[in-house]
């Protein structure tokens, strides 16, 4: 049985990172300790990764070129990095960024990714922090090679650096070239390649980009579109075997006993018990999953009461831990003699649902030992934290392990860990053969992690004037994320609360910003009406912050808000909503229609967007209509239901994600400030997309939804 325990998550919403404790730890065989014995003194040590990695951050420059670049004899640049291509576009940024201070086209650079024995460790490939962190990574030591490549250059003429230019993977002067491939076996070249990069080299300045700035095709097209590329669970070795897990019948249930003799009623099977974990490897998937089932029927479960979903809400507030933790949030003023002072008082709970990240790829792992080394190959946006579970949960040094994540696809962070990696490890291991895992849709749906629910309750308190003049707001459960409110009130306290969470909960495209600025931007609406006031004056009045000002703006001058909110037609309604997270604002503006059925359909959405320097268009584009989409499932349907330990609708067809038919006309206003750092895009868009939604419903239907799937009730 593989089974995740629950509760038993380390759960820290300051992060975009979920830790917990190593889900399996094996048993070491009396060979296998003789073995580790007679090499010497062992010590063996569970320590905490370093505090970048915590953060999945890295991804600085400090190091030797060789382990970020390589110029090859062939003219291609090879850049390295542990940052992974999930369909977010960081393989095409990434590549980029070298090509831009090199001066050759995109195509001339190689990407290796995700490779621990052959990349850095950049992070964890969450938190938007591939561009604000890695890309400015990759640029100082592809800019240190463009010195280093001027430098051989010129001292092969005998001429002044300053003289020689870089174009085109060549370098000129006075009518004489020399290839980057001849200046790859320049000795200038060999000698630093192994000396820490210079921290004089200068990345180009922002006026001088020739391939940063301008929309570039993402470089994987081609082999996506003719179905070429392989993805983790296209990956086949010599002899290969195929696995399957036996699951428990529910959350928190335990094994007493299992025959797996009759697992051997199918050819060819190879059945292993080892603690909690029972599987089988097989010649063919079908055989896998029919020992399975042979060892499920002899399977004696204890289980134990759980929560469902109709009270998931009322047991996060039962189960609350303490007042309150966790990035962002604290106090101003007093809240209690601001709501004492305050002329009108408003208070109002908001639920948002759990929510499954529905990759279109399932976890997959392929795992191979050959003599006391395991290679794995993985769908995981964290590869050198899966070598770690791996690491201990076979006993073996790191650097016996070696992790590889081709392309995947998707994750939506919902892939930090590596069950499936340690799965087919430990099958592979039994059966002395490569073994691949897949999960099944419903193994997906039911044993990875979900995005949080939560239980957010707000109080506020409006002056004569109508102004805040406090402002009270605690999440239970979901996280601090993007908690602090951007609106001026002269008495606030916001609050995490941490509750334990009946299902397992982790990492999600911008966590709980999601879950924060549904509640404090449907409120702010609330509030704006108690005041007499249109939403976007109110919020206009009560901004600081002059970035979210201007993409607000700009939405709702594109969408005409003033016109279309005094001449909405019948059965329709508008609504805005605006956010700031990861160095970053968003605001959008929508039409919704509410139906007999009560449930709203999106008909339009102009969002406006500023992430700092815009890196390429048209990648950025896509992440925005990207997000817009994956915001539309939670907002209008999106929720994982579950009753007696066990998920209830497990499958697309009772999980209903956005379909093409559901995309409502979507214009995205993109909004460069080369004035500013580049940001991360692949989160922020998402989170204004359901407290417009609601606002707009309130506007069509006259009624108040304050729950995530947002429906309106006809009773």
């Amino acid at each position: 049985m593989s089974n995740l325990p629950h509760g038993t998550e380390q759960w820290e919403p300051e992060r975009y990172e979920m830790r917990e404790p190593a889900a399996y730890s094996f048993a070491v065989t009396r060979r296998e300790l003789m073995g580790i014995a007679g090499a010497g003194l062992l010590i063996v040590a569970t320590g905490q990764p370093s505090a970048a990695q915590r953060r999945g951050g890295g991804g600085g420059a400090a190091g030797p070129l060789e382990a970020r670049l390589h110029i090859g004899e062939d003219g291609f640049i090879t850049v390295l990095s542990g940052k992974i291509e999930e369909g977010q576009g960081s393989l095409t940024e990434l590549s980029i960024a070298a090509a831009e201070e090199l001066g050759v086209p995109a195509g001339r650079i190689r990407m290796v990714m995700g490779d621990t024995d052959r990349v850095p460790n950049d992070g964890t490939t969450a938190g938007s922090g591939t561009t604000p962190r890695t890309v400015p990574a990759v640029r100082k030591a592809a800019a240190a090679a463009r010195g280093l490549l001027l430098s051989a250059a010129a001292r092969q003429w005998t001429v002044d650096p300053a003289r020689v230019e870089l174009r085109d993977g060549a370098a000129t002067c006075d009518g004489k070239q020399y290839g980057y491939a001849d200046l790859a076996r320049s000795d200038v070249l060999a000698e630093a390649y192994k000396a820490p990069l210079p921290e004089s080299a200068a990345p180009n300045a922002f006026a001088s980009w020739k391939v940063l700035g301008k929309p570039q095709v993402r470089i994987d097209s081609r082999e996506i579109v003719t179905g070429t590329h392989r993805y983790p669970s296209d990956i086949v070795r010599p002899g290969m075997l195929y696995g399957a897990i036996m699951r428990a019948p529910g959350y928190g249930a335990t094994l007493s006993s299992v025959d797996l003799a009759a697992a051997k009623q199918v050819t060819g099977a190879v059945p292993v018990r080892d603690g909690s974990f029972v599987g089988c490897a097989a010649p063919t998937a079908f055989a896998a999953r029919k020992a399975v089932e042979a060892l499920t029927a002899t399977a004696q479960w204890k289980t134990v009461d759980q929560p469902s979903s109709d009270t998931l809400f009322d047991h996060l507030k039962q189960h609350a831990r303490g007042e309150g933790r966790g990035r962002g949030g604290g106090s101003q003023g007093s809240i209690e003699q601001g709501l004492a002072s305050a002329q009108r008082r408003l208070k109002a709970s908001y639920r948002v649902a759990y929510a499954q990240h529905a990759p279109m790829e399932p976890r997959a792992a392929v795992a191979e030992w050959q003599d006391g080394r395991l290679t794995v190959w993985t769908g995981t946006s964290n590869p050198f934290s899966v070598r770690q579970q791996l690491t201990e949960a076979f006993h073996v040094q790191a650097e016996r392990v070696r992790v590889i994540v081709p392309h995947m696809g998707g994750g939506f962070g919902g892939k930090h860990t590596g069950e499936a990696a340690v799965e087919a490890a430990r099958l592979a291991k039994e059966a002395g053969r490569p073994v691949r895992l897949q999960w099944t849709r419903a193994e997906e749906f039911t044993w990875a992690y979900f995005r949080p629910a939560a239980l957010i309750e707000v109080e506020a308190g409006l002056d004569s004037d109508g102004s805040i003049c406090a402002w009270d707001f605690a999440n239970y459960n979901s996280g601090a994320s993007a908690i602090d409110t951007p609106y001026r009130a002269a008495n606030s306290r916001v609050r995490f609360i941490e509750s334990e969470s009946p299902l397992r909960q982790g990492s999600y495209r911008c966590l709980a910003a999601t879950a924060n600025n549904f509640a404090r931007e449907s409120f702010i609406d609330e509030l704006a009406e108690a005041a007499g006031k249109d939403p976007l004056e109110y919020r206009l009045a009560h901004l600081n912050n002059d970035r979210i000002k201007k993409v607000l703006l700009a939405a709702a001058e594109r969408f005409g808000w003033a016109e279309r909110r005094k001449k909405a037609r019948r059965g329709a309604g508008v609504g805005l909503a605006c956010g700031t997270e990861k160095n970053s604002v968003v605001a959008a503006c929508v039409e919704v229609e509410v139906g007999d059925s009560g449930e709203p359909k999106a008909i339009e959405i102009v969002e406006a967007f500023e992430c700092g320097a815009i890196l390429n268009p048209a990648g950025l584009r896509q992440q925005v209509e990207g997000a817009i989409m994956m915001g539309l499932g939670p907002a209008l349907r999106e929720q994982i239901q579950f009753s007696a330990g066990r998920v209830t609708n497990p499958r697309f067809s009772a999980y209903r994600v956005t379909r093409f038919r559901d995309l409502p006309k979507m214009d995205v206003i993109l909004m460069d400030r080369p004035d500013r750092e580049s940001a991360g895009a692949g989160e922020t868009p998402i989170i204004a997309v359901a407290p417009a939604i609601a606002n707009g419903v309130f506007h069509a239907a006259g009624v108040r939804v304050r729950s995530m799937p947002i429906r309106v009730s006809r009773a």
